[in-house]
């Protein structure tokens, strides 16, 4: 096995080993989102249900206030006065509450006899530190300061995001199944090699993240996204003066990766059905399709479990509707089949939408390796497994640059449409609108240009005007607005460099840089074929993620298919090179070329 290859490993390893120890002893059990524990403190907003005892009614599971009292509550061994007295001990509170003269504490009932001590500032408008203690044991199971007060994500929960897909018997076998049959073993130093090492090291970051240690995965993340965007911008000027492209040369037959694609998805599914949870993302577009159907409004007034699950785009709502018609909703955070079958189906269909693309660019082989990769990937899993909205976006945007193949007169319409839904799903990409419109047109004759673009433009609007249907229904556009960019422009985040260190003016010139990209790359030379398309594509999404101050590993898989298409794509398809070319073309190359590009 390479070097790198073998460095990449062990590191993963060792990370992943770190995040997947039993961390009982420092972070206590496990709280799932979906799960009782994660939704009583979903935002750990404590202070204000304090100060809204109405906030404890509408959720039963909430943290329930106990007041000071040497006498312990029905059915427990603890009084509050105990356990404040067993938090006050802690030099962590000790010192945290120096920090904030008359800072003041109490105590709260937890499921599963647990109590949760609260600390909150002067005011009790911030919780500046929480312990969590076991009535049975008097144990302090949990003891959180800073950001990790309030985002209950960053706290290292086990399976909290995947389920066991985090496991090492799980995620390590995935890496190896994507690796093996792109390796180039005859170069190991080559960039192919380098292209799917990094595509893999954002499972370091994870592994650290798993584990609570925020302050390492978050710069962890940046490396490998700015390399892809490097080689995405280089990608989209390769082969321009190569009079045919080097063949894709596989180390496993197309036909065991078709093979390897049934069993994993059969895998991938079944994973799914029996061991992922829902996250509030997932809950979210169940929520805001039962709403549609039932002719409510579709912002604002959302569950107290999922108060800001109406951040989203509306099209992200509608496409839930089938799957809640035939699954229905208990009106609680349960299950949620509905959110299961979604996931599966979006899953599915970006699978099959990377085998059309390959197909159509290189061949049948092509088409399988990268439905193959997808479903190697373990970060497309860890999607899955999450039952998030983010494989959507993923499969919008796919079917975006699959319209793109097409020279029909119909094709610029089907893209204007496929790209006004994607960034009516999540916002982000509709920083692709401007290369989807101007893509081709270079190809066609000057008095067919206007007519496209405007076909383009229309489609783009008139669907987008529909989408836009049930919300405005019910709701103004400034109310749309607040709750969609205005929460997500304010709402602070530590899972960026930009949130975690404070960073906004920096934060904001990446963001106008991205803008500025997304713009360039719409009208600048590049290479006009789906290689140079999806190369871009990724680079604009790529850059919109630099830029944005909640960042998380469910946005992997919207730019990770772009990728593996500018990667792949731009080898040939052997099967259909005809026979005295791909001789000649044999000779007139060394034989190291083959994936060394």
């Amino acid at each position: 096995m390479p070097r790198g290859v073998a460095i990449l490993l062990c590191c993963s390893l060792w990370a992943l080993a770190l995040a997947g120890a039993d961390a009982a002893h420092a972070i206590g059990p496990a709280a799932l989102p979906g799960s009782p524990l994660a939704r009583t403190a979903a935002r750990s907003d404590t202070a204000g249900q304090k100060a809204n005892p109405t906030a404890f009614a509408s959720n039963p599971e909430a943290p329930i206030p106990v007041p000071a009292s040497d006498e312990p509550p029905a059915g427990r061994r603890l009084s509050a006065n105990e356990v404040l007295a067993i938090a006050e001990r802690l030099p962590k509170v000790r010192a945290e509450r120096a920090k904030y003269p008359g800072s003041y504490g109490g105590a709260y009932l937890k499921p599963a006899f647990h109590w949760q001590v609260s600390y909150f500032s002067r005011n009790g408008k911030k919780e500046i530190v929480q312990v969590i203690i076991d009535d049975l044991s008097g144990r302090v199971l949990e003891q959180w300061t800073g950001f990790q007060v309030a985002w209950t994500m960053a706290r290292g929960y086990r399976g909290a995001f995947g389920r066991h897909v985090n496991a090492l018997y799980v995620w390590l076998p995935l890496c190896v199944l994507f690796l093996v049959p792109f390796l180039n073993y005859r170069r190991p130093l080559s960039l192919a090699n380098l292209d799917l090492l990094v595509l893999l090291s954002f499972s370091i970051s994870l592994a650290f993240f798993n584990h609570a240690h925020i302050y390492a995965s978050v710069p962890l993340v940046y490396p490998p996204l700015l390399y892809l965007l490097a080689r995405m911008l280089a990608l989209m000027r390769r082969g321009r003066g190569r009079s045919s492209p080097a063949r894709l040369r596989l180390l496993v037959p197309a036909p065991w990766l078709a093979l390897g694609v049934v069993f994993l998805l059969g895998f991938r599914i079944g994973l799914n059905v029996t061991d992922s949870n829902v996250i509030d993302v997932g809950y979210a577009g169940v929520i805001g399709a039962e709403r549609i159907v039932h002719d409510r409004a579709l912002y604002g007034h959302y569950p107290v479990d999922n108060e800001h699950g109406d951040t989203y785009g509306p099209f992200d709502y509608e496409t839930y509707i089938p799957f809640v018609q035939v699954f229905g909703w208990s009106g609680r955070w349960d299950s949620l089949p509905a959110a299961h079958a979604a996931a599966i189906f979006f899953d599915l269909l970006s699978v099959a939408l990377l085998f059309l693309i390959g197909r159509r660019m290189r061949g049948p082989t092509l088409g399988v390796a990268l439905a193959y990769a997808w479903v190697s990937f373990p970060f497309t899993l860890f999607a899955l497994e999450s039952n998030s909205n983010d494989t959507l976006v993923a499969a919008l945007v796919l079917a975006a640059v699959l319209a793109c193949s097409y020279r029909a007169r119909v094709a610029p319409a089907a893209r204007g449409a496929l790209a006004v839904l994607a960034g009516l799903t999540k916002f982000a990409p509709l920083a692709l609108a401007p290369i989807f419109a101007t893509h081709g047109l270079r190809g066609l004759a000057r008095s067919r240009r206007p007519a496209a673009l405007a076909a383009f433009v229309l489609a783009f609007a008139a669907v987008g005007a529909l989408a836009m249907v049930p919300a405005l229904a019910h709701d103004s556009l400034h109310t749309i607005y607040e709750r969609t960019f205005v929460y997500q422009s304010n709402r602070g985040s530590p899972f960026s460099v930009w949130g975690l260190y404070g960073l906004p003016g920096a934060e904001r010139v990446v963001e106008i840089a991205a803008i500025v990209l997304a713009l360039a790359l719409a009208v600048i030379p590049r290479r006009e074929d789906l290689v140079g398309l999806a190369a871009a594509c990724a680079a604009i999404l790529i850059a919109a993620q630099l830029g944005i101050e909640h960042w998380f590993y469910l946005y992997i898989p919207w730019f990770f298919p772009l990728v593996m298409i500018a990667l792949l794509g731009r080898f040939s398809e052997p099967s259909r090179m005809p026979r005295v070319v791909a001789s000649a073309a044999a000779r007139s190359r060394p034989r190291e070329a083959v994936l060394s590009t």
